[in-house]
Parts: structure tokens; C-alpha cells; sequence
């Protein structure tokens, strides 16, 4: 197991609400449990340049921010985390297991905030050394469970509204779609069934 899992990147994904961070310590658990060296990420953020521009993108004080900032914000945070993280973590054979990536850029900017998918990937392209991971799990969630699950004050991006958030989960779902290496769960049912599923996914990795 330890083999199979060495250098894999895996991440879970979502829109807000979705459960991830749940997710993502069960997963995590149960990697080390097999005996695979795990380490966890978070996008954007986990470098301290990386948490300085997540402090303000999420930031309610910059309600003025547009999406074509958003997006190059998200990726010079992506760049960072990619060559500080990522990317030596995975040298050194490690499965790494990421909160949030490209994907994210994808539903929220290019789909909800209508920038365009296909113009994020061409920048993610030309900002990153590697676009994909080998796995990317959406959580897929209904957005009134969704919103019952944010019991806490709202960051600026969950400030936006039903309208914008049910485009965001159209839009991991329009990106998941017949895309190679993506695999949607749905993740309105309790945890220890979504992490059934997540298993179930990690494993079929596992085998490919």
C-alpha cells in the first residue's frame, strides 16, 4: 500500500459546506493507517505567503475585489504552495492530499463569476508546473445542507449569495464531466458514508 500511494496527489474538493476538512482528516487517517507517508495541504494558503493572500481573499473588508483579481491572487497563492509544498513533499515520495486546488478556480471564478474555465486553465498553465493531480474527489452538496453546515461567521467568498453558490456546484460538476482523474461523491449523506465512498475512489487509484 505503501508502494501504490508513494508520490500520489490526491484532493477533495467542493463547494462550501461540502464537508472537505472532514473529509480530508478521515482520508488522512486512514492513509497512515496503511502505512503511507500522508501529508496534508490547504489552497490557498499553508505557506506564510500563501496565508497572507488567503487572509484577503476571504477577507469581507475587500468586498470590492473583482473576479479577474481573484483569480490571480488564487494562483500566485497555488504558485507559492506548489514549489514551497507540493512539490518537494511529493519528491520525496510522499502521497500528498490537498484541500482545494485548480479545480476550485474553475467553479468559482470561471463558472460562477463567469471569468471562463478555459481562461483559468490557460493561466494555471502558464503559472504552474502542474495542473492536475492524479485524483481529484468533488464533494457534491445540495446548497441548503450545505449551508447548514457553515455554523460560524461567513468568509467574503460564502458571502455571495444562493446564485452564485448553485453555479458554483454546477460548475464542478460541468468540470468533472467526462474529465480523466475525477471522480464526483456525494456528500449529503453523514460523514462515515461520504468517507466510504471517498475510500472507494482512493482505492480505485490505487489499482489504476
Amino acid at each position: 500500500m505503501a508502494d501504490t500511494f508513494s508520490g500520489k496527489f490526491i484532493v477533495l474538493d467542493g463547494p462550501d459546506g461540502c464537508g472537505k476538512s472532514t473529509q480530508a482528516r478521515l482520508l488522512t487517517e486512514w492513509l497512515n493507517d496503511q502505512g503511507v507517508a500522508t501529508t496534508s495541504f490547504r489552497d490557498p494558503g499553508t505557506t506564510v505567503i500563501g496565508e497572507k493572500i488567503r487572509d484577503i481573499l476571504l477577507s469581507p473588508a475587500h468586498e470590492a475585489m473583482t473576479t479577474p483579481s481573484e483569480v490571480l491572487l488564487y494562483m500566485a497563492a497555488r504558485s507559492q504552495l506548489w514549489t514551497e509544498a507540493i512539490a518537494p513533499a511529493l519528491g520525496q515520495g510522499q502521497c500528498v492530499l490537498l484541500d482545494r486546488w485548480l479545480s476550485s478556480t474553475c467553479a468559482y471564478q470561471g463558472y460562477a463569476g463567469r471569468f471562463g474555465m478555459d481562461k483559468v486553465i490557460g493561466i494555471a498553465s502558464d503559472s504552474l508546473e502542474r495542473l492536475w493531480p492524479d485524483l481529484t474527489i468533488i464533494l457534491d452538496v445540495d446548497l441548503e445542507t450545505a449551508a447548514g453546515r457553515l455554523d460560524r461567521e461567513l468568509d467574503r467568498m460564502e458571502q455571495k449569495g444562493d446564485s452564485y453558490h448553485g453555479r458554483v456546484r454546477e460548475g464542478f460538476l460541468e468540470l468533472a464531466r467526462g474529465r480523466e482523474g475525477f471522480v464526483v461523491v456525494d456528500a449529503a449523506a453523514r460523514p462515515e458514508v461520504v468517507h466510504e465512498a471517498v475510500l472507494g475512489a482512493v482505492r480505485q487509484l490505487g489499482t489504476s
